[in-house]
């Protein structure tokens, strides 16, 4: 066995956005664009994500998130959706991910990304990133 072997773990990626109104379409739309910052912000492939878990807050119920994962060619990765707890003070309107991906990052490597009105559920990362100014790819919704 000659050369040396690339380590790699599986890591938790963090996400969420928020949505103005229950509606499949803005569910689709932004689980979509938070996807595909995700992906940008940390040169993920696919072929490496072993999971992703989704979840909204009660308040979501017109589509599962998971549908624009897919819709983005996610066929091979296993996706779960549900529900997040009905907290008194929480984000309203709140789609969530943590994708479970095998890399050679370190943690502190990882870009975790909170946008809109979840921008909030993160104080304590500095670097929270701004929308992209050029358009975010679309995908079919129906």
């Amino acid at each position: 066995m000659g050369g040396s072997a690339i380590h790699r773990t599986c890591r938790g990626v963090r996400g969420a956005t928020t949505v103005e109104e229950d509606g499949r379409d803005a569910i689709l739309l932004a689980t979509g664009e938070l996807l595909w910052l995700l992906v940008q912000r940390n040169d993920i492939a696919p072929d490496d994500l072993a999971s992703a878990i989704f979840t909204t807050t009660p308040d979501l119920i017109a589509e599962y998130p998971a549908l624009a994962a897919r819709k983005l060619g996610w066929l091979d990765v296993a996706l779960l959706c549900g529900h997040e707890m009905a907290v008194p003070h929480g984000v309203e309107r709140c789609i969530r991910v943590l994708l479970h991906w095998n890399t050679t990052k370190s943690p502190r490597e990882i870009e975790h990304v909170y946008i809109r009105g979840a921008r909030n559920l993160r104080p304590d990362q500095a670097q929270l990133i701004e929308l992209p100014d050029v358009p975010v790819p679309r995908f079919d919704l129906e």
